[in-house]
């Protein structure tokens, strides 16, 4: 019985190691192409892409002549005269009517021109917005990515810090016994350790939250177990990080230069200017030529010289083949003011696209110095907290020597201690706040890609 137990233990044992060698692991690179291969809308700009490319396909032919064909069968049942006879009797007549049809615009107001110029910036604009919507993506997993290793690194804080509590406790064990220390200092100790325990549960929550996030950008299975790598050249040491000296004015350059969303919506002026040419022009006269060529084959039909019946051959491909060819030029004299006003509306549109365009143009402004901004304070506040967890680590170490000789109380040493987790807390928070404004204003400069490195 003891042997099955102890089988059964071992079983359990490789099984939950199984699993958990069983946690894929994903470095930064992998995930950014993850979210890029799973995401929706990402597809849907790609698609925009396609479909742009297929409607200049379709304004390419349309310079083309167009051709139809058309062939239809019928009979006929009734009172017809019969030659043979001088009579009229009940007669099944029997036919086939074919056609073919061809024809071109000499002239429509440059509409196949316009149109296609249209549609070829019009795919230029979805490019853009394919980019856009890329980089956002990019950006987007990279922060929750790094809030992933940022809720890791306060999980080992809060945990260093219940082994110091730990150790504490012990310390005002022994003290207690030997009666340096009362009984209340022990009694506090031990709520110290168990308010630790709970700042790793509620640190513990967050991580899983920040994962769960993760796995929703990345719209991967939030269930399975995820081990995420920290890139290679991430130095998460306050005292390495260097603020960069930006100029704000070459930021707001580099990005009005860079910036997708600003090119839609240059290229979105552009096809509403080819709108309102087309509008105008289709206000002119249009010059079409066309050509045909019907035939019919009839049961009825005789030849009239012999009377005798006519195969198919000879009339569908001979006797009944007839052709015409034509041109028509259209003048528009009056169509109620629809062109008219379809002109003047294409005109107010382009208007609304200017003023679309300003107000992208001065948000980039805004976003970029925003960033900068905030990014300036980042950089100082950076600095001071590194000063402060200096002070406070010192603090806490001097309060703990005059604790262990009776000259300081547990009150006095739990606030240092706390302002001493507190202050390293608030520095890592910072170094990754500091590292993220770097990349947020790559983003918003414009010149964020999959290749993202932190080097």
């Amino acid at each position: 019985m003891q042997r099955i137990l102890l089988t059964l233990l071992l079983l359990i044992l490789a099984t939950t190691t199984g699993y958990a060698q069983q946690a894929q692991r994903i470095t930064l690179e992998e995930a950014i192409q993850i979210a890029l291969d799973n995401n929706f809308a990402l597809k849907q700009a790609n698609n925009n892409v396609k479909s742009a490319e297929n409607t200049i396909l379709s304004e390419k032919a349309d310079f083309l002549p167009n051709l139809s064909g058309s062939l239809s069968g019928n009979v006929n049942v009734g009172q017809q005269f019969v030659p043979e006879t001088f009579t009229f009797g009940n007669v099944t007549n029997r036919g086939i009517n074919g056609s073919l049809s061809s024809g071109i615009f000499l002239f429509n107001g440059f509409s196949n021109l316009l149109t296609l110029r249209s549609s070829v910036t019009s795919k230029l604009s979805a490019e853009a917005q394919l980019q856009r919507q890329k980089e956002n993506i990019i950006f987007q997993t990279a922060d929750r990515f790094l809030n992933v290793l940022l809720a890791v690194e306060l999980l080992e804080i809060e945990k260093e810090n219940l082994e110091t509590s730990k150790k504490q406790l012990e310390q005002t064990k022994a003290q207690v016994e030997v009666g340096t220390l009362p009984i209340t200092d022990l009694y506090t100790q031990e709520s110290q350790v168990a308010n630790n325990e709970l700042s790793i549960t509620r640190q513990e929550n967050q991580l899983n939250f920040t994962k769960l996030a993760l796995a929703r950008q990345l719209q991967i299975n939030p269930l399975e177990e995820y081990d995420f790598v920290v890139p290679n050249g991430l130095d998460t040491n306050p005292d390495n990080l260097v603020p960069s000296n930006y100029n704000l004015g070459s930021l707001v350059e580099t990005a009005l230069a860079n910036r997708q969303d600003l090119k839609q919506a240059e290229y979105d002026i552009k096809v509403q200017e080819y709108q309102v040419k087309i509008a105008k022009w289709a206000q002119l006269p249009t010059l079409r030529i066309s050509g045909s060529i019907n035939t019919s084959y009839r049961e009825s039909f005789r030849d009239i010289i012999t009377g005798n019946p006519l195969s198919f051959s000879d009339q569908f491909f001979d006797r009944q083949v007839s052709r015409g060819a034509g041109a028509s030029l259209n003048i528009p004299i009056f169509n109620n003011w629809n062109r008219r006003t379809n002109f003047e509306n294409q005109k107010i549109a382009y208007k609304n696209r200017q003023l679309g365009l300003e107000d992208t143009r001065l948000g980039i402004i805004e976003e970029v110095t925003s960033v900068y901004n905030t990014y300036v304070n980042t950089a100082k506040q950076l600095e001071a907290n590194r000063k402060a967890l200096v002070a406070s680590e010192k603090a806490f170490e001097a309060q703990q020597e005059r604790y262990n000789v009776g000259a300081s109380t547990f009150v006095e040493l739990s606030q240092a201690q706390n302002a001493y987790v507190r202050d390293r807390s608030t520095l890592t928070q910072t170094t990754y706040n500091f590292i993220f404004q770097e990349k947020l204003l790559d983003f918003y400069l414009g010149q964020l890609d999959e290749n993202i490195s932190f080097e």
